[in-house]
């Protein structure tokens, strides 16, 4: 398999007997023996004997004739935080032994769709970070530019699918865990409206916040995932033309603080789209000016995150990455009290942000306002502290305000890697996927 084949040409060419599953997977496999590092892991764990078993029994249905799914033989990588029955759902961290005893609803939908489940990959612990770190398992490298970080939560899973250890991979998108990645690996990830997909048997961040995505070589390669992921039938994207489609850019918020490369590639790619016939609005957006006030203290996710914690705090703190542990702490300090208004607010700000996108038929800025940063500037707790707020600011707006998002990689040859975010309303997800799928073309 070359890496960064598009899923619909392995499907045919899996279809018409050109490739045969296990050929697809033992390449994957010998990229992961050839790449990966011990000491800076892109996959924590290896399916081998499941994945090899799945890919025999796509190709015995391919060579019978048999319809074999909507993803027969297509090697899948998994964020660590999905269950796999028999294995360890560690999310990052080396504190969860116990295997899990069922697959995630997601991985049941993968598996009965032909998938071969290639293992779990590396992820920052317990998904609280944009940046990709792990001290448990280490940081896998950016396979676009050496010596820079790769993003995470989803880490292992952006680069896993840029050197071809797997088509296509499934992660999870609390403040932009999928398309933070994406973009600084060179990758189209997308986050659905939340309720799209079920999270059942996901390790959660925050409940109110995760979503789960994918991340693939393009729009389609994400349409057909997510197809699969949302319990339904891929139908191939109807081609759009953008001239006269409306987006507006925030002059604001998610503009502030672009370092010159980013805000390079951003110009060119609108100016791109004016030339493709899209009408392109640059506005104050009041709404986004509004959402620190829902991050305060940790907000949704050290709330959220405390719940699911608080109890192997106390007994194991000492096996948590530390600068993980004080965020999740953090959620102690939030009453219901706190927790129910911050509750109040986001709803209110979650209807104000879709009435105000009904005017347009998409939002667009820069996915993160910085290039991937080196491995040496995030030495310091503060300043890691600072660029990873920087890194999740405007990625966490789909979030918060429960929106559909995609990252489509917008630089230039040579240039470091960055990502352009289509940001839609919450149920949207089809006309925003259309729509990606013209800007891509465009782009």
């Amino acid at each position: 398999m070359i890496p960064m084949t598009p899923l619909a040409t392995l499907l045919a060419e899996l279809d018409s007997g050109k490739h045969q599953a296990f050929e697809l997977l033992d390449s994957c496999f010998t990229r992961i023996d050839t790449r990966d590092n011990a000491k800076a892991q892109i996959y924590t764990r290896r399916f081998d004997r499941s994945a090899r078993a799945e890919a025999e029994a796509a190709d015995r249905l391919h060579k019978a004739g048999l319809s074999a799914g909507q993803l027969a033989g297509v090697p899948i990588a998994l964020k660590a935080l999905f269950d796999v029955k028999g294995e360890v759902t560690h999310a990052g961290s080396r504190g969860w032994q116990d295997p899990a005893s069922h697959d995630a609803r997601i991985v049941s939908r993968l598996r009965r769709e032909g998938a071969v489940i290639t293992g779990h990959t590396n992820m920052t612990e317990f998904a609280y970070s944009g940046l990709g770190l792990n001290p448990h398992y280490g940081t896998p490298e950016n396979p676009l530019a050496p010596g820079r970080i790769p993003g995470g939560s989803s880490s292992g899973a952006a680069v896993a699918v840029a050197l071809g250890m797997a088509a296509a991979a499934i992660g999870t998108d609390t403040g932009g865990s999928v398309r933070i990645p994406a973009a600084f690996c060179g990758l189209t990830g997308f986050k659905p409206s939340q309720s799209r997909v079920p999270r059942d048997g996901t390790f959660p961040l925050s409940d109110s916040l995760d979503s789960i995505g994918p991340i693939a070589p393009s729009v389609d390669c994400c349409a057909r995932l997510d197809a699969v992921l949302s319990g339904r039938f891929y139908q191939q994207l109807k081609s759009l033309s953008l001239k006269g489609l409306r987006f507006v850019v925030p002059t604001d918020y998610m503009l502030n603080d672009l370092d010159d490369t980013v805000a390079n590639a951003f110009s060119l790619s609108l100016n791109t789209l004016r030339n493709a016939g899209a009408n392109i609005i640059e506005a104050p957006a009041p709404i986004l000016a509004a959402l620190p006030e829902l991050m305060e203290g940790g907000g949704f996710t050290a709330a959220e995150s405390y719940f699911v914690h608080r109890h192997s705090l106390e007994k194991h703190k000492k096996l948590y990455d530390p600068r993980v542990s004080s965020r999740i702490q953090r959620g102690a300090s939030i009453s219901a009290a706190d927790y129910l208004e911050l509750c109040r607010r986001r709803q209110a700000r979650k209807q104000q942000a879709d009435e105000w996108l009904q005017d347009y038929d998409g939002l667009l800025a820069p996915t993160v306002p910085v290039v991937p940063p080196r491995f040496e500037e995030l030495t310091g707790d503060d300043d890691y502290a600072r660029l990873n707020l920087l890194v999740l600011r405007n990625p966490t707006v789909a979030n918060m305000l429960d929106l559909c998002a995609i990252s489509l990689p917008n630089h230039g040859p040579g240039d470091l890697p960055s990502g352009l975010m289509l940001i839609g309303r919450n149920g949207t997800d089809d006309n925003l996927l259309r729509l990606a799928q013209a800007i891509e073309r465009a782009l």
